[in-house]
């Protein structure tokens, strides 16, 4: 099957982006359904950042006010007519504006029922809000690693255009490591890396390739 562009006119005019990749998942897991060994199964995890908008004027006028028989002094516990001291939590050392959304999630995930349902592999395909600020990179590189120290091999999936970043290459300069192979300006590619260790020795062995709109999607070991 060639790449195609949905990040882009003309397919971006017509469908959305998230619509594939909400249904590409469950492809997948349909796909691997017929080629999966005995004991070993798929399963699509689609999750999706929570987004919250606050209304700041509403917010502020429904500051916390001290309940009654509860001073306003930071600890203060006092009681209320006929009831049971209250606490007062003591105002915080620090307010800050914070960006707490969750992590887009567009992954397949498969395990070994022999060894009690193990994870064994993680096909994790890239969305734009996993490329577009260091935070959000930072942490799909740190699921990939804490996966990969478990001994799950990671494919990672990147069809995404419009961002430059490579998470691969990340993921590999957090061991140190990288791919001669690959630029750091490649934003589109499919990946695959296992973590082995023999003899004492660590080390991650990886399948990798660059991809372009038109050519045809490679075939990825997947552990």
């Amino acid at each position: 099957m060639p790449l195609h562009d949905h990040f882009n006119p003309p397919i971006s005019a017509r469908h959305s982006w998230e619509g594939f990749h909400g249904g590409w998942p469950m492809t997948i897991v349909q796909q691997l359904a017929r080629v999966l060994p005995a004991g070993y199964s798929a399963e699509p995890r689609v999750h999706l950042g929570s987004f919250y908008e606050i209304d700041v004027s509403t917010f502020e006028d429904h500051a916390w006010q001290p309940s009654a028989g509860v001073s306003e002094k930071s600890g203060d516990n006092r009681n209320t007519e006929g009831g049971a001291a209250v606490y007062a939590p003591p105002l915080p050392t620090l307010v800050v504006e914070a960006n707490l959304n969750d992590e887009y999630e567009y992954e397949v995930l498969i395990h070994d029922h022999t060894h009690h349902r193990q994870l064994v592999a993680a096909i994790e395909i890239v969305s734009p809000a996993n490329k577009d600020r260091p935070r959000s990179r930072q942490a799909f590189v740190a699921k990939c690693a804490a996966l990969l120290q478990k001994r799950v091999c990671v494919s990672i999936v990147d069809l995404v255009t419009t961002r430059q970043s490579n998470l691969y290459l990340e993921l590999l300069s957090t061991m140190d490591a990288d791919d001669p192979d690959f630029q750091k300006t490649t934003p589109t590619y499919a990946a695959t890396c296992r973590g082995r260790c023999d003899n004492g020795h660590s080390r991650i062995e990886a399948w990798s390739y660059p991809l372009a709109v038109g050519e045809s999607l490679p075939s990825l070991p997947i552990w």
